[in-house]
């Protein structure tokens, strides 16, 4: 097996890689790293500090050779080198959509949702203290329902967000949404239907499975953040 994924099942951006590589059907091993503190020997093949990393042992096995640091440029990577099935669209105006709903999810929805909603929930959890609720519930309340109405209306009536197929669009979203899932549930599906429809059928995959399986176990019970602020 020449491909090793180094990371935390927690992360939404290692589960981005998991699902891609699992959609694509490459043998891979993940390989669990804690980053508080990072080792010297991560920080090494990640310059930016974050996970994941992959290293394909076919090219290099030690150090930096072989290395590929962020989620995105891993999935190009793996794209590029196990073509079928395609999860970029073939069409260049459906390619550009779906990398733009990556970045897109990668950065605005990851922020809100991670700073926002995880951090305050799951991190005292961790450090044996109460969850600051309060915080996560200010977020859902006045920072989540704009991006929820964004996708939701960038749905609209369809099953995938770019092309006619699953794409790194859908993966990079639903690999977001999860992440809020699993902590605190899902947001109103009377409000936002094609949003939470459009996240079940994803997290319904075979693809997702593993990851959110562990996942399950580490985090416990979520928070319903919906009931919490009212609905």
């Amino acid at each position: 097996m020449s491909l090793i994924l180094y990371g935390a099942p927690l992360s939404p951006f290692v589960r981005k890689v998991d699902v891609f590589l699992r959609e694509k059907g490459v043998e891979f091993e993940n390989e669990s790293v804690n980053i508080m503190p990072m080792p010297d020997w991560f920080k090494e093949i990640s310059p930016a500090r974050r996970i994941p990393v992959l290293r394909d042992t076919s090219v290099g096995k030690e150090g930096t050779a072989g290395t590929l640091p962020d989620s995105s440029a891993i999935c190009a990577f793996a794209e590029r080198k196990h073509a079928e099935p395609a999860l970029y669209p073939k069409d260049a105006f459906e390619l550009g959509r779906a990398t733009w709903y990556e970045e897109w999810a990668d950065s605005e929805l990851a922020g809100r949702i991670g700073m926002g909603i995880f951090r305050p929930i799951m991190f005292p959890r961790f450090a044996g203290k109460e969850s600051d609720i309060e915080t996560a519930a200010k977020t859902w309340r006045e920072n989540l329902p704009g991006l929820f109405d964004y996708i939701e209306g960038e749905l609209a009536d369809k099953e995938f967000l770019a092309g006619n197929s699953l794409s790194i669009a859908d993966i990079a979203v639903a690999c977001q949404m999860t992440n809020l899932e699993l902590v605190a549930g899902l947001p109103d599906a009377t409000r936002w239907p094609n949003l939470v429809g459009h996240t079940e059928r994803l997290r319904d995959r075979a693809s997702f499975a593993p990851n959110l399986a562990i996942c399950r176990k580490v985090i416990g019970e979520s928070i319903d953040l919906e009931a919490e602020v009212g609905g």
